[in-house]
């Protein structure tokens, strides 16, 4: 069984198991946890959290609200990005 992990400030959150097709920020609705969000379709960048382990796909070419520096930095929009196996998120987003 591979997990979602969600920390704030370096402390779990909680965790859910990875959904085939479903984006993180419904994995994270359903274990409890809030990720702010606008548009769910990777305009407006409201949903930005940090990936710190695991591999999460980012789509060709990046939607409008991730520019190539946050992706840079480890940066996924939990809307449209999806979990290929068990990973780490933070949910602060960067100031």
């Amino acid at each position: 069984m591979a997990l979602v992990r969600f920390f704030r400030n370096g402390v779990i959150l909680g965790s859910a198991e990875v959904e085939q097709n479903v984006p993180i920020l419904e994995i994270a609705e359903d274990a409890g946890i809030e990720i702010p969000s606008g548009c769910t379709s990777g305009n407006c960048g409201t949903c930005l959290v940090k990936l710190i382990k695991g591999e999460v796909p980012i789509p060709n070419p990046p939607p409008p609200g991730l520019d190539d520096y946050l992706i840079d930095e480890g940066y996924i929009l939990a809307c449209i990005c999806v979990a290929d196996s068990a990973c780490d998120i933070e949910t602060n987003p960067p100031l």
